[in-house]
């Protein structure tokens, strides 16, 4: 695995308050689960970037070893792995997420 991918890998988690590893794009998703996730971060209202797994930049394959998390999407919070769609979803319908959110931006949100 190419140690430059690693280094992108760790640089583009560090630089973004909410990234979100999915297939395809924030505007067009190509697998429900990330659409999912993509929903969720919409509806908070919140900045967040996406990145496409299916690029062929070899993020993909190099991913799940960087974070130990064999799926995608892959959530980041302030360079934290919160985790996949199942685990996004639970958090958002039940409160948890909207605060890891609010310190990772350092703001409230308005309760949508």
């Amino acid at each position: 695995m190419s140690e430059d991918i690693m280094d992108r890998i760790k640089k583009d988690i560090g630089s973004n308050k909410i990234l979100l590893y999915i297939k395809g794009t924030k505007d067009a998703p190509v697998c429900g689960f990330s659409a999912q996730v993509v929903s969720i971060f919409k509806q908070m209202g919140v900045p967040f970037e996406t990145r496409d797994v299916l690029d062929g930049s070899g993020v993909r394959e190099a991913l799940p070893r960087y974070s130990n998390w064999p799926t995608f999407p892959q959530v980041y919070v302030n360079g934290e792995l919160v985790g996949g769609c199942d685990i996004a979803t639970e958090m958002y319908e039940n409160g948890e997420l909207q605060p890891l959110i609010e310190k990772a931006l350092g703001t409230k949100l308005s309760n949508n």
